[in-house]
């Protein structure tokens, strides 16, 4: 199993970090051959615009959303949250639109509104799950298929639909690898289902 990280901007090296402490081997995807060789890709919190720009230069947007609607699992983190979502991000960008949600950015202010809590995540089970919320964006709405994961003062900051994952908050920067091991879990259901071998 390779799950890539998305490699353009953000916190890269975290997911990194964190997939090797889960005993998985993680690879920066910068290109089209890179993308190829992934089971699995999370696109990670930073800058949004910055992000979708860049993967656009790259020549990343179709062969990812390709590989997204052959059932590649994909997890978007904060950032990456907006870039597979259908929202505008300006007048210029807009996202992959791999999952049917729109959001608002920076729904709980600017960086210096950085803020943790304790939030009840029923896929992870107990306890609570320590969410980090920097610059954060929230879900404002779901298309039908849409299952969410998570709550904050009554926004949604986590969902899932088919093979595509979103969180607002930043599970690399905590030292709980629940999450990060429900995305794995994603990605060993894809290559059994596509008759893979996990190692």
């Amino acid at each position: 199993m390779i799950i890539g990280v998305l490699s353009m901007q953000g916190d890269i090296r975290e997911h990194m970090n964190m997939l090797h402490s889960c005993g998985v081997e993680g690879i920066r995807v910068k290109t089209k051959e890179a993308l190829e060789k992934v089971n699995g890709l999370i696109i990670p919190g930073g800058e949004s615009t910055t992000i979708t720009r860049l993967l656009d230069s790259a020549g990343l947007r179709s062969p990812l959303i390709h590989r997204a609607n052959d059932g590649m699992p994909i997890w978007g983190t904060c950032a990456g949250m907006i870039v597979v979502s259908k929202s505008k991000i300006n007048d210029e960008v807009y996202g992959l639109g791999l999952i049917d949600i729109e959001v608002k950015r920076n729904a709980f202010g600017r960086q210096v509104d950085s803020f943790e809590v304790d939030i009840p995540l029923d896929l992870i089970g107990a306890p609570p799950y320590r969410c980090i919320f920097i610059r954060a964006p929230v879900i404002t709405r779901t298309g039908k298929n849409v299952r969410i994961l998570g709550k904050y003062n009554g926004f949604a900051i986590m969902a899932k639909e088919d093979n595509i994952l979103v969180s607002s908050f930043h599970p690399e920067l905590t030292n709980d690898k629940r999450v990060h091991r429900y995305f794995i879990d994603m990605v060993k259901e894809y290559l059994a289902s596509h008759g893979k071998s996990d190692t």
